[in-house]
């Protein structure tokens, strides 16, 4: 018989910073050290000839004073956590059904039904962004069926170039990393507690209620999460399919400090203040979650 290995505390110790060390230094060269750079870049001065390491507060102060009415920076701000907040909701509703049917209807093949639920990530974010021009397009395959069908004679432009469409093009996009939480959050609800409460007199649509829904929101918290935190930062889709008045989101203005306004700070202290936004609003929702996770776990 094979005697098992015996190794001293420190040895131990030695092992499990091995296995960590990697993730750690990833997370220090690729995270933390940016940020902290983004924090302290925020605090100087921009010049005529580049960032001068000069200590102000202006470039804060700039964010909430400057412009007027909706061009205000944080009114587009607010704008854009609305908006994020919309395609946050909406990819939760498309969602929900989605993976309750696959989960609870499907019998067979259920893998096969989640990779075709999935497989919008397989292909480039540029192509799917693009899509919905051809398709929302004044020359696109929706104008280009209303009129064959004569339920309008001219192409609509309302279509493209407007909030409407950013929130579409959006919740395509996200919808899939909103989906993968969900499934697997309902995937381990027991099928006993369900069948429990149909022995209890319970209907569907009670047991759903009572049961199926509470057990399945911290799948739907983490899901939105990731739609608010990547929607908030997302500026390409804004720059494809955004109007004149729909086209600057928060992350736009940032993405022009860092380009053609070649304002370093200032757009340093606009992505950190988004940072704070995106983070007290992901420590709500992580509590939220955290509540409800010991709630299902006292149901199992």
């Amino acid at each position: 018989m094979e005697k098992t290995k015996k190794y001293s505390y420190g040895t131990k110790r030695f092992i499990q910073f091995g296995l960590i060390a990697p993730l750690v230094i990833w997370l220090v060269l690729f995270l933390i050290i940016p940020y902290l750079n983004l924090f302290v870049n925020s605090f100087w001065t921009n010049g005529v000839f580049g960032v001068q390491h000069k200590f102000t507060l202006e470039n804060y102060t700039k964010f909430f004073t400057s412009g007027s009415g909706s061009n205000k920076p944080i009114m587009v701000l607010l704008d854009t956590l609305r908006i994020s907040v919309i395609v946050m909701i909406c990819t939760i509703l498309i969602s929900f059904p989605l993976v309750y049917f696959i989960n609870f209807k499907v019998k067979k093949n259920k893998q096969l039904f989640y990779m075709l639920a999935i497989i919008p990530l397989w292909v480039s974010y540029i192509m799917r962004a693009y899509s919905w021009r051809i398709i929302l397009g004044t020359n696109g395959m929706l104008n280009s069926f209303l009129i064959w069908s004569g339920i309008t004679s001219k192409p609509i432009d309302a279509f493209l170039y407007s909030n409407g469409s950013v929130i579409i093009a959006m919740v395509h996009i996200y919808t899939p990393f909103v989906l993968m939480p969900m499934y697997t959050a309902m995937e381990q609800i027991p099928k006993n507690l369900i069948e429990a409460s149909k022995d209890l007199g319970c209907g569907r649509i009670r047991t759903f209620i009572k049961v199926l829904l509470p057990l399945s929101i911290p799948g739907v918290l983490t899901g939105g999460t990731y739609a608010l935190a990547l929607s908030m930062g997302d500026f390409l889709a804004p720059n494809l399919l955004g109007g004149p008045t729909s086209s600057t989101k928060i992350s736009n203005i940032v993405q022009m400090q860092f380009g053609t306004s070649n304002n370093w700070p200032y757009g340093a202290a606009i992505a950190i203040i988004i940072f704070l936004v995106v983070l007290m609003i992901i420590t709500i929702l992580g509590k939220l979650e955290k509540h409800f996770s010991k709630l299902e776990e006292a149901g199992r």
